[in-house]
């Protein structure tokens, strides 16, 4: 059991799968550009407009109903799976099933309920009633693919979910596309439907053949749940903050300014917050299951976070000197030159993106334990600070104010944190992760003020050079620390010398 958690906690397993689910996440932003690049000249505009708006109400309606169960069930597999004793894990796995498909068929009825409202309240022209209807089952189906991909999670069935994770992407394009194609709007609804039914049957097809099928409605089982719902909501009830947030922001700068300015906030966040934040799609996947496993706060926990904040912060680094250099090819090519005013908010706001990293992995703390109180304080203190910056940003600076205002909050949010997972947690800081973040970040912050004050030749020049020498000392590192790099090495040499023996 030791051996294993050790074997767990190393550079390496945080290295291969922050590697692995990046690379996943990159390969969705890629196909998720070519998907929206046909859909938008197969739809146009307003068929673009149309679906967004339907998925945007499936979003509110599934995040408002499915109890914060795909990402508080998580933590119940996991302590069960650790046990490594399968009745326990099965009667975890049991309990998640029975509550997913309450919340499924709770969502599906209030969906079916709230239609005619959500029609009122979601469009401003026509009945879109029956639309709603229509779209009830897309609730449920959301549900247990949520509830089966937080099973995975727990189970550590990382390389499944990855493969789960590339076959939705692909799907999502060879399905919808041919669907938007011949039907235009009218298959918006129905390419939603098969979509959702697509994934659904791809996620519990792989988690059905590790676990098989099983629900217990008793009233014993369904209230060992308490604690997980509870879990849940503070979950939910943060989501519901953040978007609040979001939402305030945008229709300040809506009101303040004018909608394009919306529309240029909105990418650059994007395009910071998501593009550049890829490494920390591993967090939720790999790394809150292994903090879950462990039982008790300690060297062991602040361990295996120092190590998943370094790891972060070490890959992140490279990526955010080579995004800041390389924003103007990149703001164009993915968007248009329309978009090149955002150019200095997104610069700056990429500097929080180093906070993120000396963050998040802590905040990852009050989810394991179960403490849903100590996350929900946590969000609605960064909510409020990103709000309140982010509006006296704009108003002190224009565009480039909203990304000294994401700076900020990121820097409140790390004090708040690290005190507060100091207090409740007895969580401490490594000397090494102080060291890397001494040598990581003013080089983030160098290189923003040379993106924002050199031009032509030696702004690429130096941003060049900048980027290497980020590179080159994160390699350096993670190379003395892990032997993913030997394994690597290895596999080349055998696949070499066996295709030699084939020759």
């Amino acid at each position: 059991m030791v051996e294993k958690q050790e074997k767990d906690d190393s550079y390496s397993h945080i290295l291969k799968y922050t590697g692995l689910f990046g690379g996943v996440q990159g390969l969705s932003i890629l196909v998720g550009v070519v998907r929206n690049k046909l859909v938008a000249i197969i739809l146009g505009p307003d068929g673009m407009g149309l679906m967004s708006l339907f998925n945007s109400t499936i979003k509110l309606v599934s995040d408002s109903t499915n109890f914060g169960i795909p990402m508080s069930a998580v933590k119940n597999v996991s302590e069960a799976y650790n046990t490594e004793n399968n009745d326990q894990l099965n009667e975890a796995i049991s309990l998640i099933r029975s509550w997913s498909l309450i919340t499924a068929l709770l969502g599906m009825v209030v969906c079916i309920v709230l239609s005619p409202w959500l029609s009122d309240w979601t469009f401003t022209w026509g009945n879109h009633t029956l639309h709603f209807v229509l779209l009830s089952p897309v609730i449920a189906l959301i549900a247990i693919t949520g509830g089966e991909t937080a099973i995975l999670k727990g189970a550590r069935q990382l390389r499944r979910l990855a493969v789960v994770s590339v076959y939705n992407v692909i799907l999502a394009l060879v399905c919808s596309v041919p669907i938007y194609y011949f039907f235009g709007q009218s298959g918006i609804v129905p390419s939603l439907i098969i979509l959702a039914l697509v994934q659904c049957l791809l996620t519990i097809s792989y988690s059905y053949r590790l676990f098989k099928p099983s629900f217990s409605f008793s009233r014993v089982n369904i209230r060992r749940g308490e604690g997980m719902i509870r879990l849940g909501i503070a979950f939910v009830l943060a989501g519901i903050l953040g978007s609040g947030a979001e939402f305030l922001v945008r229709t300040f700068l809506n009101h303040t300014g004018q909608l394009y300015v919306v529309g240029l906030y909105n990418a650059g966040y994007v395009m910071t917050m998501t593009y550049a934040g890829m490494v920390f799609s591993a967090m939720e996947t790999d790394y809150f299951p292994r903090l879950s496993g462990i039982s008790q706060l300690g060297p062991q926990l602040n361990q295996t976070v120092n190590h998943q904040i370094e790891v972060s912060l070490l890959l992140v680094s490279p990526i955010i000197v080579f995004f800041m250099v390389a924003l103007p090819v990149l703001l164009p090519l993915l968007y248009s030159g329309k978009f090149l005013p955002v150019l200095s908010m997104m610069k700056v706001a990429a500097i929080a993106m180093y906070f993120r990293a000396l963050t998040l992995p802590v905040e990852y703390i009050a989810l394991s334990r179960g403490d849903s109180h100590g996350y929900l304080f946590l969000e609605t203190v960064y909510d409020l600070a990103f709000a309140l910056l982010v509006i006296v940003g704009y108003q002190q600076w224009g565009l480039f104010g909203t990304g000294i205002g994401l700076a900020i909050a990121g820097i409140i949010n790390l004090v708040v944190v690290y005190f507060f997972a100091r207090w409740k947690y007895q969580y401490r800081i490594s000397n090494t992760v102080r060291l890397y973040t001494l040598i990581l970040l003013p080089l983030g912050i160098v290189t923003c003020l040379v993106t924002h004050l050199l031009t032509g030749v030696s702004y690429w020049v130096v941003g060049f050079l900048l980027f290497l020498v980020s590179a080159a000392i994160s390699v350096q590192i993670l190379h003395s620390k892990s032997n993913l790099w030997a394994v690597l090495v290895q596999r080349v040499e055998r696949k070499l010398h066996r295709n030699h023996k084939e020759d």
